[in-house]
């Protein structure tokens, strides 16, 4: 019966059906085990004793292999062994140090020399002046495009001018000039430096200039001018360094002033020439507030009878047609303040040139240097045709910052009162811990510890707009200043708040740096900034001219460690109370560490509660870089 017909079949008739079927099964498998391949297969009974015999020496055939193979790895082994260690050998003949620790390689040679090994701190120190070094040397010199590529001559000389000083000062000894630089706690660095003067009137300075400080309350120089003014006004190069409010503006803009005079009288601007003096800052607020210093001297040597000075204000946000217009169209330029942007597209444009510019200053000039405006200054540097001094200052300028610029110079001198990045001693810095849910409550109360004015600085755009909506609530005279304003309407903010109209200004950074707002008593940073250097720029604007003023800091857990940590040390520097918040961060790390290069701290942006290692604005630099390098990557592949 076929599978594929399934009839279907009873139950008794299944049973016997099934079982002729398992035994065809059976009989079909053991035919085909014993008949395989259709051959006979004889099968022989093998007695017991000849299969334990048979078994015994395949037992020690195994035996015997196993031997041989164990001999045979040994063999190997030793022969490895001797190849590894004939290799150890020779690379030891030429590299001795390899496998070693610095501290073990350094411990051998100095063992070998008679000394005393170094510390690992000691190793710190020297692995962080090679990496200052690296980073140094991987910039290229602060020149022109065309100067740095060898297509044009570069500077050797220094300037000359007309400029003598009374002759009481120049019959002055060096001893008598290091006398009155230790007095004034003065430092200098350079050859053929200038003697200092304690006095206006030894300055041969027209008596117009003379009338015009008066004018102003400014009766002697502060020490950065005393030194300073006769190293820029002889026309050398110089970097000059102090704390917020000490009156470095005065130093670079009074020479400038003088320079164009003298040009002006020799040899009158036509339309379409100029400037004789240029003048770079990094924000627009105070550019405007150099620009009206400069035209107040300016103002008053007209009366005097001497040439009219244009002084020239190029910044963005204002319509530079009016600022031209306002220019006698026979005259020249003699005086440009400006900021990088607005500058190069006056240049591009040729509005302006430097054909007979003979001195340039750069105020705030660690920014307008690090990578923020690099690609501008060198922009702007390209177009000087001749010759130039240039005279750089800063309240905060980092040991490595002025390495840099001092690239960009010719035979400088560096003049510095008191350390680079120190706080002003006039301000009573007060650092306070609330929660940030807190603040804008906790803010009223701030604002009754002094009368106004006061100047609040916050993080960003919507934090100003928020507190000043805030305290208009609350019947406060305020107004605020921020990037994302009007330019017209921040003029105004500020014009506002230094006549008296409005007792508080709310504003970010592009306040804290350079303004001069007069007896501003206190300084609020209801944010705290990402770098301690702007810090030191934000509590500068109290305290000025020899004036009492107070700093209230608010700090939480948003402030990052690094920064808290050079806060501590900077309050500590400055004999400053240290609130139980700082005082219980660990700065063993830094309190007994080694100073690079002479600087204790980090050597690259002048904080004192960090090493170079874990330097917050370096790493930023360093990610701006490689950011900037992708982009290129990007771009070249597209």
């Amino acid at each position: 019966m076929s599978f594929t017909e399934r009839t279907y079949l009873p139950r008794s008739e299944r049973r016997d059906y099934e079982l002729s079927n398992s035994r065809e099964r059976k009989r079909d498998s053991e035919t085909k085990s014993v008949d395989d391949d259709d051959e006979d297969v004889e099968i022989t009974y093998i007695p017991k004793r000849v299969r334990e015999t048979q078994a015994q020496a395949r037992i020690a055939q195994f035996q015997s292999q196993q031997s041989v193979s164990a001999a045979t790895q040994a063999r190997l082994r030793r022969e490895e062994e001797e190849r590894r260690r004939r290799e150890e050998e020779e690379a030891k003949l030429l590299n001795p140090d390899e496998g070693k620790t610095l501290v073990e390689i350094n411990q051998e040679i100095l063992q070998e020399r008679g000394g005393q090994a170094k510390t690992e701190e000691e190793l710190l120190a020297e692995e962080e002046a090679q990496l200052l070094r690296h980073l140094t040397k991987d910039r290229a010199p602060l020149l022109g495009r065309k100067q740095a590529a060898g297509a044009v001559e570069r500077q050797q000389e220094r300037m000359k001018t007309s400029w003598r000083p009374a002759r009481s000062v120049r019959k002055m000894t060096e001893e008598e000039a290091r006398k009155i630089r230790e007095k004034y706690r003065i430092a200098v660095d350079g050859v053929d430096i200038p003697p200092p003067i304690k006095k206006f009137a030894l300055m041969s300075l027209p008596d117009a200039i003379l009338d015009a400080l008066q004018d102003r309350g400014i009766v002697a120089p502060t020490p950065i001018q005393i030194q300073g003014l006769p190293v820029a006004l002889s026309g050398r190069d110089m970097i000059g360094i102090a704390f917020t409010g000490s009156g470095k503006t005065l130093v670079f803009t009074l020479p400038m002033i003088m320079f164009a005079l003298e040009a002006e009288v020799m040899n009158p601007l036509r339309r379409g020439e100029g400037p004789v003096g240029f003048c770079l800052v990094p924000s627009r607020e105070l550019a405007g507030q150099i620009h009206g210093i400069a035209k107040h001297f300016a103002t008053y040597l007209a009366r005097d009878k001497f040439p009219q000075l244009n002084i020239l204000l190029a910044i963005g946000g204002v319509d530079m047609g009016e600022q031209f217009r306002a220019i006698p169209r026979e005259s020249g330029v003699h005086v440009v303040i400006a900021t990088p942007g607005r500058i190069v597209d006056l240049l591009t444009k040729k509005r302006i040139n430097f054909n007979r510019c003979i001195y340039m200053a750069m105020d705030e000039a660690d920014r307008l240097i690090d990578l923020t405006f690099e690609s501008e200054v060198r922009t702007i540097l390209d177009h000087f045709t001749g010759p130039r001094q240039t005279v750089l200052f800063s309240a905060t300028m980092p040991k490595k910052i002025q390495e840099f610029a001092l690239s960009a110079l010719v035979d400088p001198i560096v003049v510095n009162v008191g350390r680079a990045g120190a706080a002003n001693l006039d301000v009573i810095q007060e650092v306070e811990y609330v929660k940030p849910e807190a603040k804008i409550r906790y803010l009223l109360e701030c604002l009754q510890k002094t009368a106004p004015p006061v100047l609040i600085f916050a993080a960003n755009q919507t934090a100003v707009d928020d507190i000043q909506e805030y305290l208009m609530l609350h019947n406060v005279d305020v107004c605020a200043v921020h990037g994302g304003m009007d330019q017209r309407d921040r003029l105004q903010a500020i014009e506002d708040f230094k006549n008296g109209r409005k007792d508080v200004l709310v504003a970010t950074d592009v306040a804290s740096k350079g303004l001069d707002f007069a007896d501003i008593q206190h300084v609020i940073n209801y944010d705290m900034p990402k770098e301690i250097e702007d810090y030191v720029h934000r509590i500068g604007r109290t305290g000025r001219n020899g004036k009492t003023g107070v700093a209230t800091s608010f700090v939480n857990r948003d402030c990052s460690e690094t920064f808290l940590l050079d806060l501590k040390h900077l309050l500590k520097e400055a004999n400053q109370k240290i609130p139980p918040v700082l005082q219980a961060l660990d700065d063993g790390s830094t309190s007994n560490s080694i100073a690079v290069d002479g600087i204790n701290g980090c050597a690259y942006c002048g904080g004192l509660g960090h090493r170079v290692m874990t330097c917050p604005k370096l790493r930023q630099v360093n990610a701006s870089k490689l950011k900037s390098s992708s982009y290129d990557r990007i771009e070249s592949n597209m």
